[in-house]
């Protein structure tokens, strides 16, 4: 790492999730591209994590610059291929309860509720259900009121 920390108690070498505010703030301001990587990776493993959350208040502030447009656009990246992930999780659980239970599409979604056709944009992650509707499809499943 080219950049100092002054002021704080860190050490460039330090895990980033360790770093205050402050340190941060100095690797966005006066960092290099190589005293960015180990913060931009910590932005990517944990996009909604404290480092994250902290970069992005920091980035509430600052003057809008080369760097700040890159950390901008990593954390809305990241946050952006979380949130696909999840999405596609929460579709996997679907088609896990309806091929579990044994029922047409049709029949598995009048059980809980739901139309067909609405049960389908679940299955296919283009509609997120509720997390009530996801627990009444895996109490079905499982065979429990």
């Amino acid at each position: 790492m080219t950049v100092h920390f002054r002021n704080v108690e860190a050490s460039p070498d330090d895990p980033v999730a360790t770093w205050p505010f402050e340190a941060l703030a100095t690797v966005i301001e006066r960092g290099l591209v190589a005293d960015w990587a180990p913060v931009l990776s910590e932005i990517r493993a944990r996009p909604h994590g404290e480092v994250a959350r902290a970069v992005e208040s920091y980035l509430g502030y600052a003057a809008t610059d080369g760097a700040t447009r890159l950390f901008r656009l990593v954390l809305d990246d990241a946050r952006r291929a979380e949130d696909d992930a999840d999405r596609a999780e929460v579709a996997a659980r679907v088609r896990g309860c309806i091929a579990r239970s044994g029922e047409t599409a049709a029949r598995f979604a009048r059980g809980i509720g739901t139309s067909p056709t609405r049960l389908s944009t679940y299955a296919t992650g283009r509609v997120v259900p509720s997390a009530a509707l996801l627990v009444r499809m895996e109490r079905r499943v499982a065979g429990r009121p």
